[in-house]
């Protein structure tokens, strides 16, 4: 694995430096605070929220009077004493807190108890008298899709006629397979602690990826107009998605507490909670249909994906389409049909994962180009290569967006050449021919991901910078640290403009009050949106200071040149420092904002048309593995990933999350199976059964490098690119080489029936059916 050194006394080049993660120390340490950290104040009192039983139920009885009178209890929550709107969610106004006459999910909020102690408020919880008159659940998408419930209108993308171009082509295959959801898992799960102010305001640390919606929503909860809601968040513990929505019901119940009692409040899920009551990633039930030439090069394609969206709309549309927008991957499919159902189930609403989305649409056209290759006998990167993307004209996507900055054939051609993707290929089927029961599998697939929110309005995002008289500069901004870097990274930005030492540079937590009106930390925007506010703010006190230092030294502006921790004025040298003392004295302003709206993008949803993404991210990756067919048990061996960052702001930060990312979806694909009984009961709520990759789960060899010739042909923040969800997406390479080494069973003749994720039981059931199709494909070919 490539890492470069860690750099530590750079002040020109504060960008594009490896960089520790600002908390790292810390965190290591045990010194990092999380929520569940903070001193808890005088007289606080904890909560517990008490669960439905039921997938589906109308409630008939909801008494908590024996609750109200349980030992610790301070008070009893219900929908009849929530002051303002009963709603959490963040756009439909279909997510109650509380539930009132129907419960739609089993884990869906009934009530919440304050008391004590959080074993008193549990403890009490169970007192409560429930009556339910139960109702049909509808579990599964195919459930779904018979009985047509759906949150949200089908929709469709189409260009050419993909009907006529496969029934026209020489070859046809169809492909149908489900893909599994996955759970966050972060180490921190939901948490909120509220404290009361003055004229009703109310004070939250959420752990949470969005506060300005964690505000809205508690105003709006508790009557209270935005302003008197103050939300805060140093950090969180992971969030990959599941933190962007949902954390608002939590920290509503906790300010709900403080608002009726005046007292503090902290709510806090434990693990099974959190996974009971929490969205997922959307699983789906794929469709597809491919018309193909004898090179395999695609002629027409349909794609049918129906996703699992839970109770409620939450996040889904706009998952939805991007799992529509990338259904392409990197490839050029000129007859397309994209169709996508978004089934309402009685489960749990499943909400943003990294990707969002992305994954689930990529997967179809990957296991495409491995299922046409096996069917023509080729290497699926002869496959793949012949449908990239382009020059003109196949260069526009389905959604009329121009490919203008297509790296991946390069990308593919190097790591193809730099990882011996041929020589390992041939060595593999050499192995296989002589391995009865062990057998390997590789495979290469790249990436093509689109960065920006698809709500375009998502696409801006502010900055606070003040610099003070000893020349050290504190920086806020709208984005929240999860343990992705973004806080160093745009540290570093401001360091770079200002050119003065990065530990000048204070970071400071999240707050609402001090930049309002911010996006979610979500879409790999991250860095673009707040390092490009956080600079224009920077940039602007840069400005200041240099017309003041031009007109105090008598220059001419071009003759102000910043140095390291120095500005040079014509012959003049002067400390940064001194400079913001002079300047001070002088009454100049040391205090900016800073706002940036993303260009380009305009999208149109009705149509299917634009441009939603300001630009792409893309990599590639090998995977190697190894199956025991006598059990289905599997392992990836070996790893070797080419990633594009364009001009890395941090390419120690950026290795760190192409490595996870790369873990995190080989988990969603091999070993994270979430399983609901036919009530619509999550039985796979715990580690005990919900297996998430650890250390050992690595792969022995892990090779990975940044894409050297990368540079963003956008003017992104000094031309990096996103580098948090992308990665996640080269773990479709690991999937695929499951498939590669369950096709060796039948001479690579078959391709296998295989849904994701790849756990023992389901590559055993693959291997069982191939085998069973391969011995009658060979007594049919003997009786012929």
């Amino acid at each position: 694995m490539r890492n470069p050194p860690l750099s530590r006394n750079i002040i020109r080049g504060a960008v594009h430096a490896p960089r520790h993660h600002d908390s790292a120390a810390k965190q290591v340490t045990g010194e990092a605070l999380y929520i569940d950290d903070i001193p808890e104040p005088k007289d606080l009192l904890h909560l517990y929220i008490a669960q439905s039983e039921k997938a589906h139920a109308r409630i008939l009885k909801l008494d908590v009077s024996a609750v109200r009178q349980a030992p610790g209890v301070v008070a009893v929550m219900t929908a009849e004493d929530v002051p303002g709107v009963n709603d959490a969610s963040p756009i439909a106004g279909d997510d109650p807190v509380f539930a009132e006459d129907i419960v739609e999910y089993a884990g869906q909020s009934l009530f919440a108890v304050a008391a004590e102690t959080v074993d008193q408020a549990r403890a009490a919880a169970k007192l409560a008298v429930i009556d339910y008159e139960e109702l049909q659940a509808i579990v599964t998408v195919e459930q779904a899709m018979a009985e047509k419930s759906f949150v949200l209108p089908t929709r469709e993308i189409r260009r050419g006629d993909a009907t006529a171009a496969i029934k026209a082509a020489k070859h046809r295959l169809t492909q149908r397979f489900e893909i599994g959801g996955q759970d966050h898992f972060y180490l921190e799960g939901h948490v909120a602690l509220t404290l009361p102010g003055e004229d009703n305001d109310i004070f939250v640390y959420s752990s949470t990826q969005h506060p300005t919606e964690v505000q809205h929503n508690v105003a709006k909860f508790l009557d209270l107009p935005d302003h008197a809601v103050t939300v805060e968040v140093r950090r969180m513990g992971g969030g990959f998605g599941g933190k962007e929505t949902q954390g608002a019901w939590f920290a509503a119940i906790a300010g709900l507490t403080t608002k009726l009692t005046g007292r503090p409040a902290k709510l806090r899920l434990d693990r099974d909670d959190d996974m009971i009551m929490t969205g997922k990633r959307h699983d789906f039930v794929v469709t597809v249909e491919m018309g193909f030439d004898d090179k395999g090069r695609v002629s027409g394609a349909e794609l049918i994906f129906a996703s699992r969206c839970g109770r409620s709309v939450d996040l889904s549309g706009s998952i939805n389409d991007r799992a529509m927008f990338h259904a392409d991957n990197c490839y050029y499919f000129e007859n397309v049909t994209i169709i996508s159902h978004r089934c309402k189930t009685h489960t749990v609403s499943n909400t943003a994962f990294r990707g969002f989305g992305g994954p689930q649409g990529m997967l179809a056209p990957e296991r495409m180009m491995d299922a046409i290759a096996c069917y023509l006998g080729k290497d699926p990167i002869d496959v793949r290569k012949i449908n990239l993307y382009g020059k003109k004209p196949r260069n526009v996507t389905p959604y009329q967006m121009t490919v203008e900055d297509n790296v991946a054939p390069e990308i593919i051609a190097e790591l193809e050449k730099s990882s011996d993707y041929a020589a390992r290929r041939r060595a593999i089927r050499t192995f296989n021919e002589t391995s009865p029961y062990l057998k390997k599998g590789i495979a290469l697939t790249p990436v093509k991901f689109g960065i920006s929110f698809t709500a375009t309005h998502l696409n801006q995002a502010g900055a606070l910078l003040h610099v003070y008289t000893d020349g050290s500069v504190m920086i806020n901004h709208g984005g929240t640290e999860m343990g992705q870097g973004l806080y160093i990274k745009v540290a570093q930005v401001v360091a770079e403009v200002l050119q003065i030492d990065i530990e000048r540079v204070k970071i400071t937590a999240t707050r609402t009050d001090k930049v309002p009106n911010t996006s979610a930390t979500a879409a790999s925007s991250g860095a673009d949106i707040n390092g490009k506010a956080a600079e224009a703010a920077a940039i602007e006190i840069k400005e200041r200071l240099s017309r003041f230092a031009a007109e105090y030294y008598g220059a001419k502006l071009s003759d102000v040149t910043f140095l390291p921790n120095r500005i040079r004025v014509g012959n003049q040298v002067i400390s940064f420092r001194d400079l913001v003392q002079m300047a001070y004295m002088s009454r100049i302003s040391l205090s900016a904002t800073g706002y940036y709206r993303t260009p380009k993008i305009h999208y149109d949803a009705e149509t299917f048309s634009g441009r939603p993404f300001y630009y792409f991210a893309y990599g590639a990756a090998v995977s190697e593995v190894m199956i025991d067919t006598l059990t289905g048990e599997n392992k990836v061996v070996a790893v070797d990933i080419l990633h594009d960052t364009g001009k890395s702001l941090n390419p120690a930060v950026d290795l760190g999350q192409i490595e996870g990312g790369y873990i995190q979806g080989m988990g969603w694909l091999t070993t994270e199976e979430l399983y609901y009984d036919d009530k619509g009961i999550l039985k796979t709520h715990a580690p005990s059964t919900y297996k998430i990759p650890a250390c050992s789960d690595r792969p022995a060899k892990f090779n990975m490098k940044i894409f050297e010739r990368g540079e963003n042909v956008e003017e992104t923040i000094f031309r990096s690119k996103a580098v948090g969800e992308p990665p996640l997406m080269l773990a479709i390479s690991a999937f695929n080489a499951i498939a590669d080494a369950i096709s060796s069973i039948a001479d690579y003749r078959l391709y296998p029936e295989l849904d994701a994720p790849a756990t023992p039981e389901k590559v055993l059931m693959a291997i069982q059916k191939i085998s069973e199709t391969a011995r009658s494909n060979k007594l049919t070919e003997a009786a012929q």
